[in-house]
């Protein structure tokens, strides 16, 4: 079917018999799922049932390349992970850049599923066609860098691309990601998952190249994006995704102190301005990068003097604002911290947020906290908070356990945690922006403004949407869903894709010249199948309206200071906005697609009957 762009084998590893096997993939689920994001949802929902413990033997780690994924164009660095997250217990897709995912294309594969458990800790050694599992009971407890050291030294490679479990997933804090090359699965906790199959790292080194059907057409097509992402994305090269850091807060939108108010008094020393100046030491770009918009930042005095770091927007806003820290420097360190100890650092900083909000009220005490002064601003509480929770020592085991363990211990602060399905948000307002309200609640990882959508660009770049209207925002964030579910398909960064061309009216001759299938007409209906994939999947799992609905700070208290003062997205103003994006999806009001919608689709007749026990028939 395909003369490029996909290898059509997939990797295999089963920790608990120390077995390996390569499988082929149907083409037919590339055909109908793209790859990356949309082909791990397919098997996620194929092998693995509802209910299982994500950190028990039965859950999986579903790694997939998608057609880019390594093929010469701009940024084609991107691969996706799917499992079910130890921090909301339900699906969890991740997205990474960096090396490891055209490292694994280059080995031979499309894919790698991890099952079972080994019954000591290991590592997992693929180079090309040889593969191997090997015992890690030295590198247990080592940080990410150190691991990562001694793995090049080992394998005598420093070429290799590595995928690692930090010590504070081997912990079992609920929020761990999978630190790979300076980039990371950041969300939901797929480290902890890698953690508790005594998994503590994957190194891979692929010597192959990805297939192209029409490799000098596609070279010429690939010129002229490089040129384009030079040209149109300069503020990325420069700032990093920082570049909003300033914007937000003038707008009145910008998270701080758990989302009490949406206007920080620090903003001077957290700006991306002020980062260039006083922090960066160089940009950082993933495979095939031409925009480079890592920023390398290092501290350059006092006790976390010598720390390096590339802290981006989100990182800044919930370690920095949320926390009330205006110390970039410490900003920088508690951004180090994390990836060493490999933690992410969103859910980190909106988590101690929270924590801070907590000791204010007097909820919790300084006897709680180990003598930690867990006040809003005290950059030393924060580091320290984040070291507590990294050895799960005192306030930090219980910090460790995320958001879902923190309601059965404080059942009565929901009002203030800030998260929808158990997943913190990230570091936009609701009430200055309503589109990520709606983004927050519906996005199939829980809170998340890129799986969720994005909607910043047309709530303020465009001017296309009045940031506070209701009604329009429904159809506006689905439509943004479906272009990142199939950009996530697709392997390319976002930051470039319109470059090549995928945008919400997509267009081009890339997937053709790569894969030699002009799937580009379909992509936005196979975005959409992708996202009704996931929703069936969290249907399966339980979810339903009810989960979809924001906290009560959002809803209930309107915004007390700055140029948005005064607004605040109600819980009838949300049910606007979400009885919209329902019938935009075809789903019934309990967010439950329809058969009827999962045939227009496309979706295999396998998929619909299994589906039968929960799916509403529709008209």
């Amino acid at each position: 079917m395909f003369r490029g762009g996909y290898l059509g084998k997939l990797l295999r590893v089963n920790l608990s018999d120390n077995t390996y096997k390569v499988e082929p993939i149907d083409p037919a689920i590339q055909r109908r799922y793209l790859g990356g994001r949309g082909v791990a949802a397919r098997y996620y929902l194929d092998e693995l049932a509802p209910d299982i413990d994500p950190e028990g033997p039965a859950n999986k780690l579903i790694f997939f390349t998608g057609p880019l994924t390594g093929a010469p164009l701009p940024s084609s660095c991107k691969f996706q992970c799917a499992t079910v997250s130890p921090e909301t217990g339900h699906y969890l897709c991740s997205n990474c850049g960096g090396d490891a995912g055209h490292q694994l294309k280059f080995a031979g594969y499309d894919g790698l599923i991890i099952e079972g458990t080994a019954k000591a800790p290991v590592y997992i050694w693929i180079d090309d066609n040889r593969v191997e599992i090997r015992n890690a009971e030295h590198l247990s407890g080592l940080k990410v860098s150190d691991t990562i050291e001694r793995l090049k030294e080992e394998l005598g490679n420093s070429r290799i691309s590595t995928m690692v479990a930090g010590p504070a997933a081997e912990r079992r804090v609920k929020f761990c990601g999978i630190q790979a090359d300076g980039r990371s699965f950041g969300r939901g906790g797929a480290g902890t998952v890698m953690a508790s199959k005594s998994l503590k790292a994957i190194a891979i080194h692929g010597t192959g190249r990805v297939p192209v059907a029409e490799p000098d057409l596609l070279s010429e097509v690939s010129r002229a994006a490089v040129k384009h992402a030079r040209e149109t994305k300069a503020t990325h090269t420069k700032f990093g995704t920082a570049q909003y850091t300033g914007p937000m807060n003038a707008l009145g939108c910008y998270p701080t102190r758990n989302f009490q108010t949406a206007v920080f008094d620090g903003i001077e020393t957290i700006s991306a301005e002020y980062m260039a100046e006083h922090y960066k030491v160089k940009n950082l770009a993933c495979y095939r990068c031409p925009v480079a918009c890592a920023q390398l930042c290092e501290v350059r005095e006092g006790k976390y003097k010598g720390l390096q770091s590339d802290p981006e927007y989100e990182s800044i806003g919930t370690l920095g604002a949320q926390c009330g820290v205006s110390d970039f420097g410490a900003i920088v360190a508690a951004n180090a911290l994390c990836d060493e100890y490999g933690i992410d650092t969103m859910s980190c900083g909106t988590i101690i947020a929270y924590a801070m909000e907590l000791f204010e009220r007097g909820i919790i005490s300084k006897q709680d906290t180990g003598g930690i002064e867990l006040r809003f601003g005290n950059s030393e509480a924060l580091l320290d908070t984040i070291e507590k929770i990294a050895v799960r020592e005192g306030i930090g085991d219980i910090l460790g356990e995320g958001f879902k363990g923190l309601a059965r211990r404080f059942p009565d602060t929901m009002d203030f945690m800030m998260q929808c399905k158990w997943m913190p948000f990230a570091a936009y307002e609701p009430r200055g922006f309503h589109g990520i309200g709606l983004s927050y609640g519906t996005s199939s990882r829980g809170a998340c403004h890129n799986v969720g959508g994005w909607t910043i660009r047309d709530e303020l770049l465009t001017g296309q949407y009045d940031r506070f209207a209701v009604v329009g925002k429904g159809k506006l964030v689905k439509q943004i869903q479906d272009v990142r579910a199939y950009i996530d398909s697709l392997g390319i960064c976002t930051v470039v894709r319109s470059s090549l061309g995928f945008t919400d009216s997509p267009k081009g001759k890339v997937l053709e010249y790569v894969t030699g299938v002009d799937f580009t007409p379909e992509l936005m209906e196979i975005g959409e199948r992708i996202y009704t994939l996931e929703r069936l999947i969290l249907v399966r799992e339980g979810i339903r309206r009810r989960d979809d609905l924001l906290p009560g700070r959002i809803t209930r208290d309107a915004l007390p200071e700055g140029p948005a003062r005064g607004k605040i997205l109600t819980d009838e103003m949300y049910r606007v906005m979400l009885d919209e994006y329902y019938a935009a999806r075809g789903w019934d009001q309990d967010g439950i697609p329809t058969r009827q919608r999962l045939e227009d689709l496309g979706f295999e007749e396998e998929i619909v009957e299994r589906a039968r026990d929960y799916l509403v028939e529709g008209k």
